[in-house]
């Protein structure tokens, strides 16, 4: 989400040694894979060993091309700009998207969503087969192809004009081939949303429910939804509707049964001689009274997930830009429907 997320320090992609005048640059898909097998030993759910296996099946894609206007951080596909005048098209650049932007955005690499999905497979969530998963702030399609080629009903829910420019291509979303490493079984779909969920009734009817899972992943932060100074409303993640009212369209959007999962990674709080740094409040962006008030069980409220997040940060590259002990920090609020 643009206007409501910052591009963290953290969300690096892996270092790769210069290409060679023989070898050609690795795509973002290749980088995928690397960072991939550098994951595998640290993950334990057969969910979070399946995702890993599913970035290789995710496709390479031509660099394309967007209009993109810095100032208003608007987007529309080459189409669209077609069918406007000149003067209408005034601010907007004609940028062009390779394979590395397509998949990893501004918000890092799609293989970090694999350290959220080992702990809803510990919580119970067995694969990815069958799974009905929603994405609040998915940031990029990468896991949602990488679920939906394991057999996964995977939606993404945004408000970015950018990104909806970007997977605006035939192929992006609807059905996807199942991955020839998944075995047999059918093949799973993207599904993607772009609008304010639950604010306007439109969006939510169209990201329905029946949910096993429903996460957000670096979107939902105390920082972005409550700071605790003034700060920039257009830096913040504005839902548009009281606390109550998102907590139950969670909790309405999951079947029984389901997770909601809040997870967030977060650089050192801001030094008492330092401005304010609001996207380094991970914590729930709501007391544990609410949550058990719409009717969830609270499994685990502001679980500190560190040593995870920064054994994740090793394997992916990140020490190369940072000092992990000091400036990676987890945090996860896991909730379910009851039955």
């Amino acid at each position: 989400m643009t206007h409501m997320l910052m591009f963290l320090a953290f969300a690096l992609t892996l270092q790769t040694t210069p290409p060679t005048a023989d070898t050609p640059a690795p795509t973002g898909v290749d980088k995928m894979v690397q960072e991939a097998a550098a994951m595998q030993p640290l993950v334990t759910s057969p969910l979070a060993r399946a995702y890993l296996s599913a970035i290789a099946c995710l496709p390479h894609v031509d660099t394309r091309t967007v209009y993109y206007n810095k100032q208003t951080r608007d987007a529309m596909t080459v189409a669209g700009a077609g069918a406007l005048s000149e003067e209408q098209r005034a601010g907007y650049e004609e940028t062009e998207i390779p394979e590395d932007f397509f998949y990893y955005t501004r918000y890092g690499t799609p293989v970090a969503f694999v350290r959220p999905l080992d702990i809803l497979g510990h919580a119970g969530v067995k694969d990815a087969d069958g799974l009905k998963i929603v994405d609040f702030g998915f940031g990029t399609i990468g896991q949602l192809r990488a679920l939906a080629s394991f057999g996964a009903d995977a939606n993404g829910v945004e408000v970015d004009p950018l990104l909806q420019a970007i997977y605006s291509e035939a192929g992006d979303t609807g059905a996807v081939p199942r991955c020839k490493t998944a075995g047999t079984g059918d093949g799973g779909s993207v599904h993607l949303v772009f609008g304010q969920f639950p604010a306007d009734t439109g969006v939510t009817k169209e990201v329905g429910g029946g949910y096993d899972v429903f996460i957000s992943k670096n979107t939902l932060k105390r920082g972005y939804i409550h700071p605790e100074h003034d700060v920039n409303p257009k830096l913040l993640v504005q839902l548009r509707v009281d606390d109550e009212t998102f907590v139950r369209a969670m909790y309405d959007a999951l079947k029984p049964g389901g997770f909601a999962l809040i997870y967030n990674l977060c650089p050192a709080p801001s030094k008492p001689d330092e401005p304010y740094k609001h996207w380094a409040d991970g914590r729930s962006p709501w007391p544990k009274e609410l949550y058990e008030r719409v009717g969830f069980a609270v499994i685990t409220y502001d679980q500190n997930d560190d040593q995870a997040a920064r054994a994740m940060g090793k394997a992916l590259g990140w020490d190369e830009q940072m000092n992990l002990e000091t400036d990676l920090f987890g945090l996860y609020t896991l909730l379910r429907k009851p039955q």
